[in-house]
């Protein structure tokens, strides 16, 4: 039985996920391929610690992933297990969080349209990453409804479950804040039916990939989660470091170095010390940092690899958490759009439609007034 059974399975009550006595926390990830430290260190890391504060919704966004992949969704799939599992081995308990698929819960869909008649055209196209994103992925045809409309389905995803917090860091505070409009104008036609979703903000360091940049799939910079020993020593082997530093009888500079910025996420802090100190005094030298720092990361990943191995032994125990979750997310879900068809009154149940019709009548006869 792994660890974080173990430990889900000594969880109070007050633990579990659904639970209406805790604030909700919601946030997802798009499935477009295996997740590497940079997402481990930005999201990942922090959705695992707040399990125990928040009612944690975390769902696998593969809608999203259409906005960009609507050519070939092929990988889609697949890509969505993969990270599944790369999610509850990085942390995530399906015992205290709900963990589900985005297209599982069609109520997305719905709420989304909802919210999309009341969206202003212009509040979408200023939205920074729109304009952003289609120099950046200039190979594909990004002028469709979709990928515009992005930013009403996220607020869809959100308001479904009338999440109080979606953690981001402060850079990422400004892509809240369409969302947030969007609830203000939904609650100010047909009243307060969703909490206005506030930033949680949560530590998120900057991890540089081995050429310095951010880290990211489509620079082919990153380390990923789930790579073999071997490779890890191949690519840290490729880390950019200081520029300055020709020789190993040079002083180092760890501030400007890239592979100190991993050294600051993953050792001890007698390591770092030890290799602040070592690197200035040129004690240390490039090549025999990059073996040192690539056995830390081997180490620090992998107990990550071998619950990513045991998860996929028995891929049928995967789908089932993914599954299970989606159905508790629609309990959710489904509440929350009666909620807001009866705040718009487009309930057509046999008692809406009574009241609906008695409230007119009771105009119509006041409108007339007494003969």
């Amino acid at each position: 039985m792994s660890s974080e059974v173990q430990r889900s399975e000594t969880q109070s009550s007050a633990t579990q996920p659904g639970d209406k006595r805790r604030q909700i926390v919601l946030s997802g990830i798009r499935p477009t391929g295996r997740l590497h430290l940079g997402n481990y260190f930005g999201a990942l890391k922090n959705w695992a610690e707040l399990q125990d504060r928040y009612d944690c919704h975390y769902f696998l966004a593969d809608w999203h992933a259409l906005t960009t992949d609507y050519a070939d969704t092929s990988e889609v799939a697949p890509n969505t297990l993969d990270v599944a599992a790369d999610m509850i081995a990085g942390g995530l308990d399906p015992a205290r969080s709900v963990i589900f698929v985005q297209s599982m819960v069609p109520e997305h869909s719905e709420l989304f349209l909802i919210l999309s008649m009341l969206t202003p055209l212009g509040w979408l196209e200023r939205v920074p990453t729109y304009k952003d994103q289609i120099k950046q992925l200039e190979n594909k045809d990004l002028s469709t409804f979709g990928f515009l409309g992005y930013p009403v389905l996220q607020t869809a995803d959100i308001l479904m479950y009338r999440a109080h917090y979606v953690p981001v860091g402060e850079d990422q505070v400004a892509h809240l804040e369409i969302s947030r409009e969007i609830c203000r104008r939904f609650n100010s036609f047909y009243g307060e039916v969703f909490p206005e979703p506030q930033p949680l903000l949560t530590p998120t360091p900057k991890v540089p990939g081995l050429d310095g940049r951010k880290m990211s799939k489509s620079y082919g910079n990153a380390i990923n989660l789930t790579d073999t020993p071997d490779e890890i020593r191949k690519k840290c082997m490729q880390m950019f470091t200081d520029p300055q530093r020709l020789r190993k009888s040079d002083p180092g500079r760890p501030e400007v170095c890239n592979l100190f910025r991993f050294h600051e996420l993953v050792s001890t802090p007698e390591l770092r010390e030890r290799v602040d100190r070592e690197c200035r005094g040129a004690v240390i030298g490039c090549v025999e940092d990059k073996r040192l720092l690539a056995q830390v990361l081997i180490d620090y990943t992998e107990p990550f690899r071998r619950r990513r191995e045991e998860l996929l032994r028995d891929p049928d125990t995967l789908r089932d958490v993914l599954v299970e979750g989606s159905k508790k997310a629609r309990e959710r879900a489904a509440e929350t759009l009666e909620l807001a068809r009866a705040a718009m009154k487009l309930d057509y149940s046999q008692s809406a439609l009574r009241r609906q019709w008695q409230s007119r009548v009771a105009a119509l006869a006041g409108s007339v007034g007494p003969a």
